[in-house]
């Protein structure tokens, strides 16, 4: 990726989306655009866990808007991550086809781990270079996400349902600031964190910082107060709720510093503030400048580089953890993707990665059981913690390992994807090719794509030479027969 070359990451959090654009110069990206939208996405769930309509219009509104600043940008300079609301939400899929659609890019929903690891890539991409060993919170709308980590390698990452809109709905919903109200924040919130204790405990960290919303919330307004710039310590703390206690309402709380579309969560925020303090004995925290967004930027970044791709050391350490036959996987791998680039005019280097990884990984589910083993993979896939991958991404992933073998009736609703299809037929027919689990003799053998109709073609005496191989292809000809592509083998 050349210097001045603009990249862009959107933050769909819960209580706010975040735009946020920079320019790359000699590995650094400065900021040259942040727009910030309160959204309060998070409020919009209801018991059942949908999201309302009005939460819903409020979300496309603001991508609207985003959207306009982002036209011109190509494809892989963009990267929207949604986090804990839309994780939650059942109606999800909804809000995202017609979010991806208004912002012109897809919307990527990342697990709880894939969060933090984000967090701290921005954290620590924008604190001076040191070896001390970091504690990272991020308290957000719905979530608090914890990470160790030193230099720009995290160490441990978690991500907790506990969030400042979360907390001020539960404990503070009609506005009113008790002492009654805050203990029982406090005390629910170091419930749900109380199995952090271990990991993050003090004598693991040398220096705690506080990322994003309600981080920078608080350590503004102490700053304000005379608690040193962009500190926040427990005196601090015991000094902002007395405040709040003696406004007696968010309505009434004037605090210098405060924005005022954080007055309606600042209880529950300064609450789980208070929380993670006491339970890690933390005795002060400083307030970081990088976030979510500044690490979906590096991320971004990252990919452009396959070597330093942290998604392809996840699929390595995903295929030692389940014992994958290395060898075999790599040579299906190779003759998958030499078979897509023949034939993918319509594809890209992106998609031949990706069909790479689901190669690698095809039978990562015989470690579970060899019956079924296609279904077991798509399952681990699926439901993996797998650094460096948004949700959508692993479930691509997840589709192909399950389609690689048997009928495709299952994969019905997907094969309207033209790429994805295309992904399959290359996938299927290098499984097929290398049956006898060796180098497959391939030469002069090849794929053709037309439209809807895939041909194998291969050199005279081939099918003769390799009567097995041969009648595999047949038999994937027939497996296609039902479905709207068309595949073709031509052999001699």
């Amino acid at each position: 990726m050349q210097d001045g070359t603009l990249l862009a990451a959107v933050d769909l959090g819960s209580n706010s989306f975040r735009l946020e654009i920079g320019r790359l110069d000699h590995g650094l990206i400065h900021r040259v655009e942040y727009l910030k939208e309160t959204v309060r996405q998070g409020a919009g769930l209801d018991e059942q866990r949908n999201l309302g309509a009005d939460a819903m219009q409020r979300g496309w509104e603001c991508l609207a808007r985003f959207a306009e600043r982002l036209a011109g940008f190509a494809p892989g300079r963009v990267r929207a991550v949604a986090t804990q609301t839309l994780r939650e939400a059942r109606n999800r899929e909804e809000f995202l086809r017609r979010g991806s659609a208004i912002l012109g890019f897809p919307i990527d929903v990342v697990s709880g781990p894939e969060e933090a690891r984000l967090i701290y890539q921005g954290v620590a991409r924008l604190l001076p270079q040191s070896d001390e060993r970091r504690l990272v919170v991020d308290i957000g709308g719905r979530s608090t996400e914890l990470i160790l980590g030193q230099q720009f390698t995290p160490s441990a990452v978690a991500s907790y349902r506990v969030g400042s809109v979360a907390w001020s709905a539960r404990y503070f919903a009609d506005g009113a600031f008790t002492r009654e109200a805050f203990e029982a924040a406090e005390v629910a919130a170091k419930a749900v964190l109380d199995e952090a204790a271990q990991t993050y405990c003090p004598g693991l960290w040398e220096m705690a910082y506080g990322s994003s919303g309600t981080m920078g919330a608080v350590g503004t307004v102490l700053t304000s107060a005379g608690y040193g710039e962009g500190l926040i310590t427990r005196e601090g703390l015991d000094w902002l709720r007395e405040q709040l206690l003696r406004a007696r309402h968010a309505d009434r709380v004037r605090l210098d510093g405060l924005k005022e579309d954080r007055r309606p969560v600042i209880g529950g925020g300064v609450s789980i503030v208070r929380a993670v303090f006491d339970l890690l004995d933390i005795r002060e925290m400083r307030v970081a400048q990088g976030a979510l967004r500044q690490g979906a930027l590096y991320d971004l970044l990252e990919r452009e580089q396959p070597g330093a791709d942290l998604r392809s050391a996840t699929v390595r350490a995903l295929m030692q953890r389940f014992a994958v036959d290395e060898v075999h996987a790599a040579r299906v791998a190779r003759l998958a993707c030499r078979l897509f680039d023949e034939a993918a005019a319509l594809g890209s280097a992106g998609a031949s990665r990706q069909l790479q990884w689901a190669a690698c990984l095809h039978e990562i589910g015989c470690r579970i059981s060899h019956s079924n083993y296609h279904r077991h993979g798509a399952y681990i896939l699926d439901h993996a913690e797998a650094a460096g991958f948004a949700q959508p991404e692993l479930h691509a992933l997840s589709l192909l390992v399950l389609g690689h073998r048997g009928k495709l009736r299952k994969l019905e609703a997907d094969l309207g994807d033209a790429l994805l299809a295309l992904q399959l037929l290359c996938l299927r027919t290098a499984v097929a090719l290398c049956h006898a689990r060796r180098e497959p003799d391939v030469q002069g053998l090849g794929l053709r794509l037309q439209g809807q109709r895939c041909t194998v073609h291969s050199r005279a005496g081939w099918a003769a030479a390799y009567p097995q191989s041969a009648h595999l292809l047949r038999e994937e000809a027939a497996a296609w027969h039902k479905t709207p592509w068309e595949f073709v083998a031509e052999l001699s």
